[in-house]
């Protein structure tokens, strides 16, 4: 009977410690998140650099004229100061070019990639040192 009971507390501690972490690794999914980037030039309304992420909203002109906002999704605020990204470095009312993973929904929101800020630098979003293609699009 002690062994039918241990073998029960352990199953039950093991399916509740499964339970508790799968959400957290779906939290963690991109998968909302096409694989290609898209580019986008634009203004910053907001600026919240927080956990567990960071958001910028972009105020960007469509190719019909229009005011869209587009929400960037970003890294916690603890990487992206390693990165040297605060408050100073960017703010509302700053211009910014962004290229970034678009919704699969095509609706209007991103996961950054890069940001090219208006001091000139362009830093990766994802925590990375990595540099976009030269292709024109950021002022290099």
């Amino acid at each position: 009977m002690r062994v039918n009971m241990s073998s029960r507390l352990f199953s039950f501690l093991g399916t509740l410690v499964l339970a508790l972490s799968l959400p957290a690794w779906a939290h963690h999914s991109h998968g909302n998140y096409k694989q290609t980037f898209i580019d986008l030039e634009g203004v910053v309304n907001e600026v919240h650099l927080i956990n567990p992420h960071s958001w910028i909203f972009l105020e960007v002109t469509d190719e019909n004229g229009d005011k869209v906002e587009w929400a960037l999704e970003a890294t916690n605020r603890v990487s992206l100061s390693r990165l040297g990204i605060t408050y100073d470095y960017i703010a509302q009312g700053d211009t910014l070019k962004v290229r970034c993973h678009q919704l699969r929904d095509e609706g209007a929101g991103c996961l950054l990639g890069f940001l090219q800020a208006r001091d000139g630098t362009i830093k990766d979003w994802d925590g990375h040192v990595a540099r976009p293609d030269d292709d024109g699009f950021f002022d290099m």
